[in-house]
This record gives C-alpha cells, sequence and structure tokens, in this order.
C-alpha cells in the first residue's frame, strides 16, 4: 500500500522547510519505501517562489477531497511578518482551514519550523504538545498548545518541528513510523546527515 505525503508549497515557504523533508522522503522512496511524496499549492498555479528566490513547479494541487494520508507544512514568514509566507497565509486564512478539513478527514498532519503556526491557526494545536522556530515560540506560546522543548514532537495524528534544518529529522521519524529505525538510519547515513531526537 502507497502512503500519500503532500508538501504544500506558498510564495514566501523556507526553503529547506519543504525541500528538506521531500529530499528525504524521496530518497526513502528510491530505496524501495512505497511513497508518493509530492509538492503542492492550495490553488493551480504554475510557479511558487520560495523565500530566498528559489521557484519550484508545483505537482499539482492539495488533494482536500481525496485527502492524502500525510501532509506536511512549511514555515517561512512568520518571525518577520512577511508579505510572503506563513504569516501571510494564517492571516489569508486559507491554508489553516484546509488542514482542518484535512486533519477532520484523517490526514496526519505535520509542520516544519513556523508552519506549526498554520497549524495553531487551524485549531489543530490545542492542548498538545508542540513546537516551532526559536523565534516563534512566544507566539506558539498565545495559542492553545503546550509548547516543549524537542527537536520535534510527534502526537499522532499531528506532528511539529523546530527551526529549519529539524524538517529532515521530522520527516526520517516519519519513515521510522512509517516502516523502522533501521530503514531511517539508511536513509540518514546515505544523506549523510547524522539524526538528532
Amino acid at each position: 500500500m502507497v502512503t500519500t505525503i503532500e508538501i504544500v508549497c506558498f510564495d514566501g515557504f523556507e526553503e529547506l522547510d519543504a525541500i528538506g523533508p521531500y529530499e528525504v522522503l524521496q530518497v526513502a522512496a528510491s530505496r524501495g519505501l512505497p511513497l508518493d511524496v509530492s509538492l503542492v499549492t492550495l490553488e493551480a498555479c504554475d510557479r511558487v517562489t520560495a523565500a530566498n528566490g528559489l521557484r519550484i513547479e508545483p505537482d499539482g494541487v492539495l488533494s482536500v477531497a481525496e485527502p492524502p494520508d500525510i501532509v506536511v507544512v512549511p514555515g517561512g514568514g512568520w518571525n518577520d511578518r512577511d508579505s510572503a509566507g506563513a504569516w501571510a497565509e494564517a492571516e489569508r486564512g486559507a491554508i489553516p482551514s484546509a488542514l482542518a478539513d484535512l486533519h477532520d478527514a484523517g490526514t496526519t498532519v505535520a509542520a516544519v519550523c513556523t508552519g506549526g503556526m498554520l497549524l495553531a491557526r487551524a485549531g489543530l494545536l490545542d492542548g498538545r504538545p508542540a513546537v516551532t522556530h526559536a523565534g516563534a515560540l512566544d507566539d506558539l506560546r498565545e495559542t492553545g498548545a503546550e509548547v516543549v522543548d524537542a527537536r520535534y514532537v510527534d502526537d499522532g495524528d499531528v506532528l511539529t518541528a523546530g527551526g529549519i534544518t529539524a524538517g529532515l529529522d521530522l520527516a526520517l521519524h516519519l519513515i521510522e513510523r512509517l516502516v523502522d529505525a533501521e530503514t531511517a538510519d539508511a536513509v540518514a547515513t546515505h544523506m549523510e546527515y547524522e539524526r538528532r531526537a
């Protein structure tokens, strides 16, 4: 059975928040793990421009009608209240609404860095342990989340990771959840990355 994982991209997303987990999961897929990993947007578009200028062509649109097994949400632009990025998307409200709908439909929702603030806006962190980028921890404390000191937090159907590079550890943890620690360790070794918990 194939596990579908959609990584939501939006103008101003932090590159490594999305591309790091994407590469980890694609490496696992290339090693035989049955994963279908894609970069998606909420609405159809030809191109998305990330925080540092990387431009990507998304694979498609977030499947709200046919929910993926897992959705990963990057951050970016929150701490500076940028006009593009997680802050702008939280204010717009469409992504948090879609995340709430997906979670209600049974999708596991994961966030990297200040992508966790989009989960908070969706109400998905209320009463749950969570973490985000160090620069946004005070904002997270103002929500209903229980802020913890961790690289990533797995609360079953909702996962959060700290700042930027923590997305690599979150993705490796997802592989461990889906298969086992040995497979996750093999992917980390292939990528010459030392896992952190």
